[in-house]
């Protein structure tokens, strides 16, 4: 599979049919970049590289890529190519609202247009936060010129009276405590120092670090490239390499193309379970797949996923935190491991012109505590399960390394919630008809409906269950969850509410069952009685990856006229 051939080099690229020759539009492209002070050899036919940039202010885990710009940079030049940055729309998971999810299309397509329109030849693509690392894989895969991703990293580890702090992750727990009386809100705030107290994306295994860790499990990072905490000065490395690198993938012409073949979203899928993945992993898989045309379903993270175990011990699901991991040995252990244990294509192309698998052969486990030997796994059926039945006939999801062994085959009365405003405004009043053995169902958050598919699929428990020490019940939602958050939630739950999917008839008291061994998610009422209910489905959707439908495939890097 890795029988990748280079093409020719020298050869013209496309950045030449705007740089090289004497007519009027080549003059008139290059006297512009002049006016930046670049020498006129630099538009000699030299492979023009785009470094691509979501840094932003406004998005805390990208606020530093800057600087790994500037390295990216030095690697260009010292490689023989024309560097150029340029920014695209940063959806910053924290602040953005009504939430981040609505908008990574948009900087999914914000960055194919800006690859297609310019005269570039390649692109490093920068990227931390939970959105912007799918959204640039999908931009880049549309229009296919070669491509390599640069993550910004996690944050060190927070630290709190003695004990670490998982971002995200702490947050819920803490709340939680706080409803529960257990923590004081005084001692609530002095936690929240601890929490970011560097640049980079979350340090729990939340999306983040998780499509971090996809981006190169799929190849299209270098191997190494996820776990390097964003201040250590090897993340600064990485990036000078990757601005070497992409060099060399333009004279090769190695493509996005090339690299996301259906072998290199298998290896992503079993990598997912091994470390406990993030949920979101599965959306954001199934619409990168959906731009390179290659048919990944739901079936095949099922198919894929549950027989590997999770070894990765780290928040959510675990201890420790991504500082660790990366001390570690971080994920070319990982992809070791499930090399040697045969559940890895091992032939995958990567980014690095040779094999998944040349990448990881030597690399060695500092640390079994936290990359856990596979007899001592943190969960033994990992990955991610994919649920189906009348209330999920196109799927849900659910990631039991994260949920509760008793909760996983439970039957339950339904308590509903038609949105979050629904759901605020009930949870916390006394006289909710409410205990632990309850399922809760929150309706109206998905793809269409929040708009946008929201975060807020873990939903807090009621104080007055809190109260007795009880800390998971079974929630059922079309929306999705922080990848640093935890506890038995069935999540994407599809047709959305919205759409007229069965989740939108349930109704207070219906007895819900769920059977994750079984992978079924069945509301407990006749067929005639769900068919009665029933309303009209519609688009876009959490079981395809939540992409646009009109987005799909990769439309190439032509463009089909000159500007003057």
């Amino acid at each position: 599979m890795t029988g990748f051939t280079p093409a020719p080099w020298p050869r013209p690229l496309r950045s030449t049919r705007w740089f090289t020759g004497t007519s009027k539009d080549n003059i008139y492209h290059r006297s512009w970049m002049k006016n930046q002070g670049f020498p006129a050899d630099l538009f000699d036919g030299r492979p023009v590289v785009g470094i691509c940039n979501t840094w932003s202010q406004l998005t805390p885990c990208n606020a530093h890529l800057r600087d790994l710009a500037e390295r990216v940079r030095h690697g260009i030049y010292e490689a023989g190519g024309l560097p150029v940055e340029f920014p695209v729309f940063s959806p910053g998971e924290s602040s953005l609202r009504p939430t981040a999810m609505l908008y990574r299309n948009l900087c999914a397509m914000d960055v194919e247009e800006a690859l297609r329109a310019n005269p570039l030849d390649g692109v490093a693509l920068l990227a931390g936060c939970d959105k912007t690392t799918p959204a640039l894989l999908m931009g880049a895969a549309s229009v296919d010129i070669p491509a390599i991703l640069v993550s910004g990293g996690p944050m060190l580890n927070g630290w709190f009276r003695g004990e670490r702090v998982g971002s995200g992750t702490a947050l819920w727990q803490m709340s939680e405590a706080v409803k529960a009386g257990t923590m004081s809100r005084d001692d609530f705030l002095e936690a929240e120092a601890a929490m970011s107290r560097s640049a980079g994306s979350c340090n729990t295994m939340g999306t983040a670090s998780t499509m971090a860790s996809m981006a190169e499990a799929l190849g299209m990072a270098l191997s190494g490239n996820a776990a390097i905490p964003a201040v250590d000065s090897r993340r600064r490395v990485m990036a000078h390499i990757s601005g070497r690198r992409i060099v060399q993938m333009v004279k090769d012409d190695l493509k996005p193309s090339d690299v996301l073949k259906k072998e290199a979203f298998e290896n992503a899928i079993r990598v997912n379970g091994a470390i406990g993945g993030s949920t979101n992993a599965v959306i954001h898989l199934l619409a990168i797949a959906g731009r390179v045309g290659v048919d990944l379903t739901l079936d095949d993270w099922d198919r894929l996923g549950r027989d590997i175990p999770t070894i990765v011990d780290l928040m959510p699901s675990g201890r420790f935190l991504m500082e660790e991991f990366f001390y570690a040995g971080g994920l070319p252990v990982v992809v070791r491991a499930l090399g040697e244990a045969g559940k890895l294509h091992r032939d995958a192309l990567t980014v690095s012109g040779g094999s998944i698998w040349d990448e990881v052969r030597e690399v060695r486990n500092w640390n079994e505590e936290v990359i856990r030997p596979v007899e001592k796994a943190l969960t033994a059926s990992g990955g991610i399960a994919v649920l189906r039945g009348n209330l999920a006939p196109d799927g849900a999801v659910l990631k039991p390394s994260a949920a509760s062994p008793q909760l996983m085959n439970h039957r339950g009365r339904a308590v509903v919630f038609e949105d979050i405003d629904d759901y605020k405004a009930k949870i916390e009043d006394e006289s909710l008809d409410i205990d632990e053995s309850c399922v809760m169902v929150l309706k109206n958050c998905g793809p269409r409906g929040y708009p946008g598919m929201a975060e807020v699929g873990n939903m807090g428990l009621p104080p007055k269950v809190l109260r007795k020490g009880i800390n998971d019940m079974v929630r059922i939602s079309d929306a999705r969850m922080s990848g640093t958050a935890y506890g038995t939630v069935v999540l994407h739950t599809s047709p959305e509410a919205a759409r007229g999917g069965p989740l939108a008839v349930v109704k207070d008291g219906d007895m819900i069952e769920l059977d994750v061994p079984g992978r079924r998610l069945h509301l407990d009422i006749p067929d005639a009685e769900l068919a009665a209910r029933h309303v009209q489905l519609d688009h876009v959707g959490a079981d395809t990856g939540a992409d646009l439908d009109f987005l799909k495939g990769c439309r190439g890097k032509t463009v089909g006229r000159d500007s003057h």
